[in-house]
């Protein structure tokens, strides 16, 4: 596996952020109040309390990932 090859892949994913951050906003804002709801007066964020927002996400940008960009 060529050093080169992955950062291009990686640089192409990290282009394509934004994108697929804007097909997902509703999913992220969900996800973004359950954190910020579990997080007040300096909790720490503990895991699995905002597992189904955060699946729903990742799910979203995956979905949109397989899209084609034209």
């Amino acid at each position: 596996m060529s050093g080169s090859n992955v950062w291009s892949r990686s640089r192409e994913k990290l282009r394509r952020f934004p994108e697929l951050f804007a097909q997902c906003s509703a999913e992220a804002a969900a996800y973004g109040k359950c954190v910020a709801a579990t997080t007040t007066s300096k909790q720490e964020l503990k895991k699995d309390l905002c597992a189904k927002e955060f699946e729903a996400l990742k799910t979203c940008f995956m979905n949109a990932a397989k899209k084609k960009v034209k």
